[in-house]
């Protein structure tokens, strides 16, 4: 990323994190992408005794490539390239379950001794919205600059929030530069990973990072995603008439005469409607 492109001369942090601020697995699924096809490596990583509660985050037992059996502990890591030539770094684990104030500090620390000029938050969250249209993106940052460079709001969301906003208010304390994007999966769907809205987040995140992240099969599973829905809502008249009026919604938002008023008002709705459900962050900076 270079500076007219809105953050400094160092690279971009990428951030996602599983769990609440997760729908449809669209976050980390980017952010797994991402570690793939630019081939980054652990830097350092928190020590999870410190965060979590492994009666929520249990440690998995998994067998390794050698064939012995061994425990993954939930972790929170940072990956980059070792030689500092990739413009993006990430951020990435489960979200913690204690200490969010002490963790915060922590990983403000470990980013701001990377050289790091910003950070990116991808989040995804449960709404009302229809599979079979675009999924629903919005981007903010609480950064001056960023908002002009970029053309963002600020987020007006309140509420409650999880470990994405906390961390996103230390670092904007620390003078280090974030924006977010957020997915919106439909809820009826919460069950299932989510392709569309993986896709749409990667489209979103390559206007403000310096790579192009190939897609793989992200188009062809959208599709059997949304036709795999498309098929369930056939057998389901009540779940096809729901949709139905999920689709009238959007399309009045998206119509051509709808005002930015309107399209502004229609959004703080969705998101009083989605405070405090599970599931999904309510908004950017919720």
């Amino acid at each position: 990323m270079t500076d007219e492109q809105g953050f400094g001369a160092g690279p971009v942090v990428v951030v996602a994190f599983e769990g609440w601020n997760d729908a449809g697995e669209a976050a980390s699924g980017v952010a797994r992408a991402l570690r793939d096809q630019l081939e980054l490596d652990p830097i350092t990583s928190v020590d999870p005794e410190d965060y979590f509660d492994y009666q929520f985050n249990r440690p998995q037992v998994e067998t390794d490539e050698n064939g012995d059996r061994v425990l993954r502990w939930p972790e929170v890591t940072l990956y980059g390239d070792g030689g500092g030539a990739s413009p993006v770094m990430l951020l990435m684990g489960t979200e913690p379950s204690r200490g969010w104030r002490t963790f915060s500090a922590e990983i403000v620390d470990k980013i701001l001794a990377s050289g790091a000029s910003g950070v990116v938050f991808l989040g995804a969250m449960l709404a009302d919205v229809p599979h079979t249209r675009p999924i629903s993106i919005f981007t903010s940052s609480e950064s001056p600059e960023l908002r002009e460079r970029f053309t963002l709001d600020r987020s007006s969301y309140e509420g409650p929030v999880g470990i994405l906003s906390v961390l996103g208010d230390a670092l904007d304390r620390a003078g280090v530069p974030t924006l977010s994007i957020w997915a919106s999966v439909p809820h009826y769907v919460h069950n299932s990973p989510s392709p569309k809205a993986t896709l749409a987040l990667i489209e979103r995140l390559e206007d403000f990072i310096d790579v192009q992240i190939a897609r793989g099969s992200l188009v062809e599973e959208s599709a059997a995603w949304e036709d795999g829905i498309d098929a369930l809502a056939g057998d389901d008249d009540d779940m096809a008439a729901y949709i139905q009026q999920l689709e009238q919604a959007r399309d009045t938002v998206d119509s051509p005469e709808a005002s930015g008023d309107a399209i502004a008002e229609e959004f703080e709705r969705y998101l009083r409607r989605r405070d405090g459900k599970a599931g999904g962050e309510p908004g950017p900076r919720g």
